[in-house]
This record gives C-alpha cells, sequence and structure tokens, in this order.
C-alpha cells in the first residue's frame, strides 16, 4: 500500500495539481488583505475571511479539480488499463488515489495555517489565537475528506467538467443548508456550519453574534463523526466499484 501511494504522488510532481496546492493558500490570504476593510469587525478578519472561503471555494472545487486531473492523466497514459492486468490490488490502487489527495489537501491546509500564524505576528488583530486556526484548518480538511472519493468517481464516471458541475452545485446547496437542521445530510455544509463555533463566522461570511444559536460546540463532534463515517463508507463502496469496472 505504502509503495502505491509513493507511486500515485510521483505522478503530481510538475504537475497543476500540485501547484494549486499550494499557491491557493497564498491566493485566501490575499483575498482577506484586499478585502480586510469591508470586514464589519476590525478585529479577527483574517479569520473570518479565510476560514469561510476556504471551506466554501477552494476545498469543494479544489478537491474535484485535483482528483478529476488525477483520473484524466491516468486515461491518458492508459496507466489504469496496464495495472489492471498486474497482481496488485484494484482496490489498494483507489484507496492510494484517495490517499494523495488527502495528503495534498492537507498540505495546503497547513500552508493555510502557518500563514495565518506568521500574520499574527505581523497584525496581532487579525486572528484570534492560533489555535483557533489550526483547529479551523484540521476540521475543515476533516469534513471535506468525503469530496475525494465523490470527485474521483464522478471524474471516472462521467468526466471531469460533470465533477467540477457536481462539486458547484454542491457548494451552493451546502450553503444554504448550512444554517438549517438538515446540514448534517449535506457534506458540503459540513465545514462551513462547523467554522460558526469554532471562528465565529456565520456560513453567509458574516461574523455572528454574541448568543447566536448557530455557536452551540455540541455540533463539532457530530458533524466530524457524520464526516468520517461517510467518507469511509463512499471510499468503500467507490473502491469496489473501481475495482469491478471494466476497462476497454
Amino acid at each position: 500500500m505504502l509503495n502505491m501511494f509513493e507511486s500515485e504522488r510521483l505522478k503530481y510532481q510538475r504537475t497543476f495539481a500540485k501547484k494549486l496546492v499550494f499557491i491557493a493558500p497564498l491566493f485566501f490570504i490575499l483575498y482577506a488583505v484586499i478585502t480586510m476593510p469591508a470586514m464589519n469587525s476590525a478585529h479577527n478578519y483574517f479569520e473570518y475571511t479565510v476560514f469561510n472561503w476556504w471551506p466554501l471555494i477552494f476545498v469543494p472545487i479544489g478537491t474535484a479539480l485535483i482528483a478529476s486531473l488525477s483520473i484524466m492523466r491516468e486515461k491518458k497514459s492508459g496507466n489504469d488499463r496496464a495495472l489492471r492486468c498486474l497482481d496488485i490490488s484494484i482496490t489498494g490502487l483507489w484507496w492510494s488515489k484517495i490517499a494523495v489527495v488527502a495528503y495534498y489537501l492537507l498540505l495546503s491546509t497547513v500552508e493555510l495555517i502557518i500563514l495565518l500564524v506568521l500574520l499574527k505576528w505581523l497584525v496581532p488583530s487579525s486572528l484570534s489565537s492560533a489555535v483557533v486556526a489550526g483547529c479551523a484548518g484540521l476540521v475543515i480538511w476533516l469534513t471535506s475528506l468525503s469530496y475525494i472519493p465523490i470527485g474521483l468517481f464522478v471524474a471516472e464516471r462521467f468526466g471531469i467538467v460533470v465533477s467540477i458541475i457536481v462539486s458547484v452545485i454542491g457548494l451552493a446547496v451546502g450553503v444554504i443548508a448550512a444554517t438549517t437542521p438538515y446540514w448534517l445530510f449535506i457534506p458540503w455544509s459540513w465545514g462551513m456550519r462547523l467554522m460558526c463555533p469554532i471562528v465565529g463566522v456565520h456560513p453567509n461570511g458574516v461574523p455572528l453574534k454574541t448568543g447566536d444559536p448557530l455557536s452551540d460546540p455540541s455540533v463539532i463532534p457530530i458533524g466530524l463523526a457524520m464526516a468520517l463515517a461517510m467518507f469511509l463508507l463512499l471510499s468503500f463502496l467507490t473502491a469496489v466499484w473501481f475495482a469491478r469496472k471494466e476497462v476497454y
């Protein structure tokens, strides 16, 4: 499995997907700098802005794009068909694809956290604390893991365009559902909903008022448990499908 992971990871060398992973955090930090004067609060503006737009835009669309590019690269090279002729675990191959995408998204998240902590040294009011930034970033990463098997499956079955469309529709539904009782059943709502008690930002990007019901921290363990369970379930189901899929 480790050999499969390393082999899959090496395929990302000198690709746009890898560049996107490291460019995205810089873009969102720059966006926060530009929009800073428009924020309602003079404090924690980087925290509110970045942790609203990161799970809203980059995580769903970025995951779908990275997963789709991975599938497209395999199809163009014919590597998928060749690997099926070898004595290797096809389900293990699928899990390695999921693991590598998760790995690069984690690297991107860590970069984002580091940049925010560095900015706090320069502008103390930009962030409440490094602990909050670290927790928020990791929670977003954990709640977005389900996007990976979804993105890989849709790209493999229907193509990159459909995968991106599904992601866009998902994030649109996620924003609407994030403040409703149904948020727990929409994977694209999880990250934004959990940012309410962790960061104190409404899914629409506005800082939450003191005492807002969305600030209830009891949703955090529930959301994380649901996200991890769904990730494992979707990964298992798509791995079984991939192993049984016929290649022409």
